[in-house]
């Protein structure tokens, strides 16, 4: 089925049904033209409910038909939904059930079916439309006759019952009480087949040792497949009729399997011509192993093989018993091949649900016997036989017989009855049977079953003969003669042969004897102890024997003498007094088979001699009676009832029953044994019937004679009815018993005396009887019950229904009611007579009656029903399944009730109920009690999650119950008579009563949502209202509720419904004013609002317009206030509250851990922490947010942030209470559990520099309690980090500056900007697309500038991201000495305030020959809140400068960038850190070769020209600088060479030999050698030390300008053509670096080195540079652009200060003071933190060098060198690392002695 075919169900347009409106337009509409076609507009007929603004247009077409339309589009909707969620498994059953509701739809819409058939069909329809409502969790429908049922229209009660039906029909299925089992045989796998077989299935139970079914008998071929394969009877049956109680483990399936073919299984095929059956093999099956429901397909059943033949009738059994031992496997895979399930219900029930089964053809197998239940009209015949076992003698023989049996049936003309006999189901009937033989057996036993289905008439005269033949084994396999048995099947008498065991006479014969004449047999005796003469020939035969069981299953023959005497009686009038006695003694089933005659008989000898046996004959039917109550011969109950209709006839019984009836109740009271008067009681419901029936045949036949004598002996009979009632028995004794068992049948006998008394009579009768029970609640309990039970029946009688009978029994019912509820006992019955008794009263009945009826309820069980309520919903519920269903019943039933009894009050009730309390004590108690039961009516769990139309009714009964009370509240709890309790749990009532989930509309589907406001309106805002006016009310009185109802109120405003928002936001107003007035100051409203905003909110309610609603109502309230101000501050505060609370909401929506998410929460943390001081509140969110960066793994981050919490707490033992996950402990050891876990994080994060602090924190800790233990490990902890500095790697990572601009970012974004740290790896490209996927609707800015107003007020997101460049506070580690780059790294990317970026650009007009002229870069420095890393990976820009640097303040910047680069990559290769060279080479050619091309000459030719300098004079200082890091930069490149020389790979020499010859050229192109004889250089620092101790002993002597003169002649200041060769380095040079390296293996040795891909000599390690910025679009840095493919720029090159190349420059002839700044080179590749210092400025206090090629020297004392420089260790702050600025102080480095470093001599 297409769409479209769906299209006219859910687009379908709306019915034009109302024809006074149709009918007044329709001459106007004649001559215009609709835009739907006329075929297309369909009338239907309808009624229109609720005229006016709510009315209701109702088509009146059958309910289903509109169920089914309005349900189908509800799943249109919900069907489309399932296959964008990708339920497909749901989707297509939904879709295959639309189409079949489709599909009936038409059927009832065309209207062609018959009764039946159209039930059928609305029962599908029904069935489906429930499946659907259940898998889309759609509400449950109540129903009755398949339609639905409007709940205004019924009880509630009765609602609740249809409800609750329906729920247990779907929860709870009915088990089924009749069980089917379905076989059917498909092979017999054995690999020694060859013959046929026949296959016997039975069902045996091996607890009582015998089989309790037929046989399915079946017949399988040479190949072990059944014979008849066309034929699914012959080879499928069912076994029916199995009760519960044989589904039981010990219930097994037997198969018997007998071979037809030879006597020996091994025996020639030319031995014998004769086939005999023969055992094969037997198997088993527990019925157990099928209760799991599921059909057991292809099931392979061991088959057992017989070794002993004489144990084959007890096969079954010791395989059951586990003796499997003495018997064979037919094969290791070999088996029978079944199919079997189990089948539930009754045998129609099956027939409908497994119509495909019984239409293949399938046989039936009864149960042995009856049923366990018999029913009327059930036609059985059946005699089974079972043929047990023989003894005979040898006869003659050596050896034993092989004896087959032969067994005929014969009737009484001597001939053979065709086709009685059958084998089993599934093989039809035969005329004769021939048992299996056992070898060589003269005791065999076969115990084989037969099934003689003989006719009532052929049973007569007829009798069984049984042959007995010897088989021999011989070549002509004859079967000769040699004995015979027979037994008749009715005795003269009539009866039939007996059941039981029959031990059979076996009368010899000769093997040409003719027994065709059974003449000359019959006479003889056939049984032992039975002789018909006393002949010698007789006494002969008695020594062999046959024996047989047999058993009668029939519906018209009987085999008891009494009973046949019984029927009989007129032949015998002697014997009617033993015949009455004796039938007791008979069988029920035999008394049920004969029913009627048993009954004509009895009421025959009734009017024979009343007075002889008029006391034996009521005794009879009581027994009769009462044998009916039996679950057995229940069914039977039907036919007496119509025995009593149509063929009593006993006219005059009536005086007779009614006196022995009143004999028996006066004696009840004296009696001591009343077992014989209970079962006269038990049967009064049927000796009425006969007493009500006998006096109208009697009235009939006389006119109506005797009737006031009749009416006196019923009072007469009923008073000592009465009577004996009263009677208080003690204690459980047997008058107690009688009465119980009186009451339990009474009720019974209403409607029989409903038909000879009116009905008013019979009311007061019976409220006489039942008033008479006395009221004492602890005699009896079972009494008790039994009583309660009565009242229940009479509640559910037909007496009872009848208005004027109801008002008279209803005081009686209502007693009893009262006394129960109030002892709480029998709750269950108490709530079922209640419902019945509220069933009957029937929604807005005005009946005058009606309203008397809840006149006396409301007075008389109200209070004690509200009670009941409060006392069963606080007690626990039970721990079973079944006693808690049971106990949610009985909890809605008394729900039901009240809201029924509720429903049915009026003004007039309300009013009388509110008069009738004599004091306010009174009142006041009612009121709670009532407010507390509505509390409890409106918990979820008061009704099952899909009962939205019994909570609506509900709902709908409280707001009219509590707009009524709210009346008495003012009226008389208000001013001097004020009560805080009762007001406060009004309020309660109502907040909750607003927030249930079933009153919220919106979360409704439109059609439903309509419904609901049809029907009641939108509930929430009339009790909002409602709230209002009585908040009004209370004046002064408000002052109590101040706080409390804060948090309540709020979360009543926070419903997303504009009304409810508007009618109840002011009382915050209100509460603020109050407040003001009482304490100055609302700081309690402000607390409790900030409170449970948080909580609320975080609970997915509030909303933006909530929060501009809040913020515009409140403040136009406080226009006017003298406390404006104030208020206005409040207002601000919470609204910006709101703000990042909806901004938190929206965030964790999102599946992943984002930076929005850590981001929204940081500044949740932040807001709760500076601007609400909520300590509480800033901690949970601290754990939330290092839940947070545990999931995204950023546990730096997470350390940080449980650093937050670790500081607000000290080292005390102060007891700290159980919070979040932690448990109640001290505050010390809270603290180091803080500690532990923060230093795993940071251990996590490989920030072990901040772990070794926190170790050294705690350490002090355990040492200052003496926790050795503990200090050991930490001291251990502590080592390790150490370790891992020095061992592990750590990247660097990149920093983003982010900015988010618009106002479609969330609040805590909007418009600001950020720096992020990117995660390893994370390169500028990638992390912006990663912020692009955070934010799918952002665009991404193409410039660095700074954005105008426009963009801040877009209504759009934009977002500008670009690199940017840490600058780390201190350079105390960085500038020293000898530290490791693994320590460095550390103080390069941590603790980080200040982030800088470059953007270059050209300044007046630009030199189109040298560029750097006008090149200037303008810096922009970014100031954070706080330093990164910190409790997030990023944080806002605190604050921005910008400065523009020079052409020559850039380039010195440029080179000592390249200058610290090259120091850091040959410190690397000589500390062997560097796994590839290739970096290395590549530095040492982009700047060689650039150099050599061009260069920094150019920097020459633009700073160093006369010009420049003289219209510069301030930048003389700055040129000097520049010298002086050209010439330092030649000697590393020198030193590099070297290094470089010694590492290289064989495969590289031809490029190193290149770069040595162009660094010839450099030098010789830049004049070094003319200047350098002249001036003492100074060795080059690098980072890493070479060697570690200082090489100079004698202090650096300082020039007067503050440079640092050395007097030392560095090697490098030979002249380089002395040096150097024009193929390598000096040997010397290469000695020199041979000391430092050592060479104790080759270069390729130590370094296993493969080139690298080639890449542009301007750059480095990185993939872009991070800190410089470009308007240009090239630039991957400095622009938000993704591409790779733009080639960088050369000044984005030149300009990036981590990859800008070196350059070399020519010198101008300098004085000798200008030379000395050339020497100050050992500091020259520091950073500079602000490059407008000139160098002096920058200078640091001169270090003993740590490097230098002249090795073979060392230092002649420790004393000449000044201190040891010791390598850094982590700073040791005053206090805790946090995020906090300037809170990390670096700790002095340790003194020399304490230096670990070794000196050399």
């Amino acid at each position: 089925m297409s769409l479209l075919q769906l299209l006219p169900v859910f687009e379908e347009p709306y019915h034009m049904a109302c024809h006074w409106k149709l009918e007044t337009q329709f001459r106007s509409w004649r001559s215009v033209m609709g835009i739907f076609p006329s075929s297309y507009v369909h009338l239907k007929n309808a009624c229109v409910k609720n005229k006016g603004q709510f009315e209701m247009v109702i088509p009146t077409e059958d309910s289903v038909i509109t169920e089914m339309t309005s349900t189908l589009r509800d799943w249109g909707t919900m069907w489309k939904q399932l296959y964008v969620r990708n339920e497909g498994d749901l989707f297509h059953r939904l879709w295959h059930i639309m189409n079949e509701i489709l599909d009936l739809r038409r059927q009832v819409l065309v209207g062609h079916l018959t009764h039946d058939r159209m039930k059928d069909v609305k029962r599908h329809i029904t069935a489906r439309l429930d499946w659907g409502n259940e898998q889309l969790g759609l509400d449950l429908v109540p129903r009755k006759e398949y339609a639905m049922v409007d709940p205004e229209d019924i009880s509630i009660t009765e609602l609740y019952r249809l409800m609750e039906h329906r729920h247990r029909k779907k929860d709870t299925p009915v088990q089924a009480s009749s069980h089917h089992l379905f076989v059917q045989m498909k092979s017999l796998m054995c690999s020694n087949l060859g013959e046929e077989l026949e296959v016997i299935f039975s069902l045996f139970d091996s607890k009582e040792n015998r089989p309790i079914s037929e046989r399915f008998f079946l017949r399988l071929n040479r190949n072990g497949l059944p014979k008849a394969p066309d034929k699914p009877e012959r080879h499928c049956s069912l076994f029916v009729d199995l009760g519960s109680s044989e589904l039981r483990k010990d219930i097994f399936i037997t198969v018997h399997i007998i071979r037809i073919g030879r006597m020996g299984a091994g025996e020639k095929k030319n031995a014998c011509s004769v086939q005999y059956r023969r055992p094969f093999g037997c198997a088993v099956l527990s019925i157990a192993d099928l209760l799991t429901g599921e059909t057991k397909d292809d099931l392979i059943l061991k088959v057992y093989m017989c070794n002993t033949e004489s144990e084959w009738y007890q096969i079954h059994e010791n395989i059951i018993k586990k003796l499997n031992a003495r018997y064979n496997l037919t094969g290791s895979n070999a088996g029978l091949a079944v199919s079997l399930q189990l089948l539930h219900g009754d045998i129609e029930q099956i027939r409908r649900e497994y119509s495909s089964v019984f239409s293949h053809g399938v046989s039936i197998t009864r149960k042995l016997g009856f049923s366990n239940i018999i029913m009327p009209g059930e036609m059985r015949n059946d005699l089974y036989i079972t043929i047990e076992r023989g003894e005979f003698e040898k006869g003659g023989k050596s050896v034993a017989r092989n004896v087959e049996v032969t067994m005929f049936i014969i009737d009484s003309s001597g001939q053979n009855l065709k086709d009685f006999i059958s084998f089993g189901s599934g093989e039809p009937p035969a005329s004769e049977y021939h048992s299996f033989v056992l070898y060589h057996n003269n005791s065999p036993r076969w115990a084989e079953l037969l099934k003689l289905p003989i006719p009532v008439d052929k049973f007569r005269g007829a009798h069984i003969r049984f042959e007995f033949r010897h088989c021999s084994t011989k070549e002509k396999g004859e079967k000769k003669l040699f004995g015979f048995s027979f037994v008749p099947l009715m005795q003269e008498d009539g009866r039939t042969l007996p059941d039981g065991t029959h031990e059979l006479i076996v009368h010899k014969c000769e093997e040409n004897t003719n027994l065709q004449d059974t003449t000359r047999y019959l006479k003889l005796p056939f049984s032992k102890g039975i002789f018909l003469g006393n002949n010698n020939q007789a006494m002969k035969a008695t020594k062999e024997s046959f024996w047989i069981t047999s058993l009668l299953c029939s519906t018209k023959l009987t085999q008891n003498g009494d009973m046949l005497d019984l029927l009989k009686w007129r032949t015998h009038p002697d014997k009617i007094t033993g015949c009455l006695s004796k039938l007791k003694e008979i069988d029920g089933s035999e008394i049920v088979k004969f029913l009627q005659d048993t009954l004509d008989t009895l009421f025959g000898i009734l009017d024979e001699n009343s007075q002889k046996y008029g006391s034996k004959v009521f005794d009879s039917l009581v027994h009769i009676i009462n044998l009916l109550q039996d679950s057995k011969f229940h069914h039977f109950k039907p036919v007496m009832d119509t025995y009593i209709e149509s063929h009593f006839a006993g006219a005059l019984a009536y005086r007779d029953l009614i006196k022995v009836l009143k004999w028996y109740v006066d004696r009840i009271t004296e009696a001591e044994r009343q077992e014989h008067i209970q079962e006269v009681l038990k049967a009064q419901e049927y000796i009425f019937k006969y007493i009500v029936q006998s006096r109208r045949l009697f009235s009939l036949a006389t006119g109506g004679q005797n009737e006031e004598e009749f009416r006196c002996c019923i009072q007469e009979l009923l008073m000592s009815v009465r009577f004996f009632l009263s009677q208080e028995s003690k204690g459980s004794g047997a008058l107690s018993q009688s009465q119980a068992v009186f009451l339990s049948s009474f009720p019974a006998v209403y409607s029989e005396l409903l038909k000879l008394f009116d009905v008013r009579e019979v009311a007061n009768l019976v409220q006489d009887t039942l008033g008479s029970l006395p009221t004492i609640m602890h005699v009896d309990d079972s009494l008790q019950a039994i009583k309660l039970q009565c009242i229940g029946k009479t509640v559910e009688s037909q007496l009872y229904t009848n208005p004027d009978s109801r008002y008279i029994l209803l005081p009686v019912v209502l007693h009893h009611l009262h006394i129960h509820l109030q002892e709480q006992k029998d709750l269950i019955m108490c709530a079922r007579i209640l419902s019945n008794v509220f069933c009957l009263i029937k929604k807005n009945s005005s009946e005058k009656s009606v309203l008397e009826e809840i006149d006396v309820i409301v007075a008389s069980l109200l209070d004690i029903l509200l009670r009941t309520i409060l006392e069963i919903t606080s007690r626990p519920q039970p721990s079973g399944s079944s006693m808690r269903l049971q106990f949610q019943d009985v909890t809605g039933e008394f729900v039901a009730c009240l809201l029924s009894l509720l429903r049915q009050m009026t003004d007039r009730h309300y009013q009388q109920l509110l008069d009738s309390f004599n004091t306010k004590e009174e009142l006041r108690d009612f009121l709670l009690q009532i407010f507390t039961v509505f509390r409890i009516l409106i918990r979820p769990e008061m009704f099952p999650k899909d009962w939205t139309v019994m909570r609506l009714v509900a709902n709908n009964v409280i707001i009219t119950t509590v707009l009524y009370l709210s009346d008495a509240l003012r009226k008389n709890f208000l001013n001097e008579n004020f009560d805080y309790k009762i007001w406060d749990s009004y309020f309660y009532l109502a907040v909750i009563f607003i927030n249930q989930l079933c009153l919220q509309l919106e979360m409704f589907t439109p059609s439903k949502k309509k419904k609901v406001l049809e029907k009641y309106g939108d509930m929430r805002v009339t009790m909002g209202c409602e709230i209002f006016s009585m908040w009004q009310n209370l004046g002064e009185h408000k002052l109590h509720f101040i706080p409390a109802l804060i948090g309540p109120f709020l979360e009543v405003t926070l419903i997303p419904q504009p009304d409810l928002r508007n009618v109840m936001i002011p009382i915050f107003h209100d509460m603020m004013d109050w407040e003001q007035r009482r304490s100055g100051s609302f700081k309690q409203v402000e607390a409790k609002l900030i409170d449970k905003l948080d909580s609320l909110m975080s609970e997915g309610k509030g909303d933006e317009t909530y929060r501009e609603l809040f913020n515009s109502i409140l403040l136009k309230k406080i226009e006017r206030e003298t406390w404006r101000e104030s208020g206005v501050s409040l207002i601000a505060t919470v609204t910006r509250l709101m703000e990042r609370l909806l901004d938190y909401r929206d965030c964790m929506k999102m599946g992943e851990v984002d930076g929005k998410k850590i981001g929204c929460t940081v500044s949740l943390l932040n807001f709760y922490k500076t601007e609400l001081n909520k300590e509480e509140m800033y901690i949970r969110y601290i754990h939330k947010l290092y839940d947070l960066h545990l999931k995204a793994q950023n546990f730096t981050e997470a350390a940080y942030t449980l650093l937050l919490y670790d500081e607000l707490l000290e080292w005390s033992d102060r007891p700290l209470r159980e919070f979040l996950t932690y448990p109640m402990q001290t505050e010390w050891q809270r603290k180091e559990h803080l500690h532990l876990t923060i230093i795993q994080n940071f251990d996590r994060g490989k920030c072990w520099e901040n772990g070794i602090i926190l170790c050294r924190k705690i350490a002090e800790q355990y040492e200052n309690y003496y926790d050795y233990r503990n200090l050991s490990k930490m001291r251990m902890m502590e080592a390790s980090l150490y370790d891992k500095i020095m061992d592990q790697q750590r990247l660097e990572p990149e920093f983003f500056r982010v900015g988010f601009y618009g106002k479609k970012f969330p609040f805590f974004l909007r418009n600001k900007e950020f720096v992020c740290r990117g995660h390893d790896y994370e390169r500028l490209e990638a992390f912006q697309q990663r912020m692009l996927n955070e934010f799918p609707h952002a665009i991404a800015m193409q410039h660095a500038n700074q954005p105008d107003e426009t963009i801040f007020q877009a209504e759009a997101q934009y977002l500008q991201i670009y690199a940017v460049t840490p600058m780390p506070e201190s350079q105390e580690v960085l500038q020293r000495e000898g530290v490791p780059d693994n320590i460095k790294s550390f103080y390069k990317v941590n603790h980080i305030w200040k982030f800088r970026y470059d953007r270059p650009f050209h300044k007046g007009t630009k030199d189109k020959e040298n560029e750097f002229k006008s090149l200037w870069v303008e810096r922009t420095s970014l100031y954070l809140v706080q330093s990164l890393p910190g409790i997030s990976r990023w944080f806002e820009v605190e604050k921005r400068e910008v400065v523009e640097m020079s052409p020559l303040e850039n380039a010195i910047e440029v080179l000592e960038n390249k200058n610290q680069q090259l120091k850091t990559l040959i410190g690397q290769c000589q500390t062997r850190q560097m796994q590839n060279i290739n970096p290395l080479t590549m530095c040492l050619n982009g700047v060689i070769d650039a150099a050599v091309n061009g260069g920094v000459s150019r920097y020459q030719e633009a700073f160093f020209v006369k010009e420049y300098i003289l219209s510069h004079p301030e930048d003389g200082e700055k040129i000097a600088r520049l010298r002086e890091l050209m010439l330092e930069q030649a000697q590393i490149l020198e030193f590099g060479l070297a290094v470089h020389e010694k590492f290289v790979p064989q495969d590289m020499r031809p490029l190193h030999k290149k770069l040595v010859d162009q660094f010839f050229v450099m030098k010789s192109s830049l004049g070094i050698q003319e200047f350098t004889a002249c001036i003492q250089a100074s060795p080059v620092h690098f980072p890493n030390g070479s060697p570690r101790v200082c090489r100079n002993s004698a202090p650096a002597s300082m020039s007067p300008d503050g440079t640092r003169v050395i007097p030392r002649r560095s090697p490098l200041s030979y002249p380089a053509v002395n040096r150097y060769s024009s193929s390598s380095l000096s040997s010397q040079a290469s000695a020199e670096v041979s000391n430092i390296t050592g060479q104790s293996e080759s270069s390729d040795e130590v370094f296993n080195m493969q080139p690298s891909p080639s890449t542009s000599s301007l750059s480095s390690t990185h993939s872009a540079s991070p800190n410089v910025t470009s308007s240009a679009p090239s630039s991957a840095r400095a622009s938000p652009l993704l591409s790779d493919k733009h080639k960088h720029s050369r000044e984005n090159s030149c300009l990036s200060p981590r990859e800008r190349p070196c350059s070399a420059i020519y010198p101008t002839p300098v004085e000798p003071s200008q030379r000395m700044l050339f020497n100050h080179i050992g500091d020259g590749g520091l950073p500079r933190s602000d490059p407008n210092l000139s160098a002096p400025e920058k200078a640091v206090n001169p270090t003993p060098s740590s490097w230098s090629l002249d090795s073979g020297k060392e230092a002649k004392n420790m004393s000449d060198s000044g201190k040891l420089i010791s390598p850094p260790v982590p700073p040791r702050p005053t206090q805790t690392a946090s995020p906090a600025r300037h809170t990390t102080t670096s700790v002095s480095p340790s003194p020399a002695g304490r230096s670990p470093l070794k000196v050399g001599k």
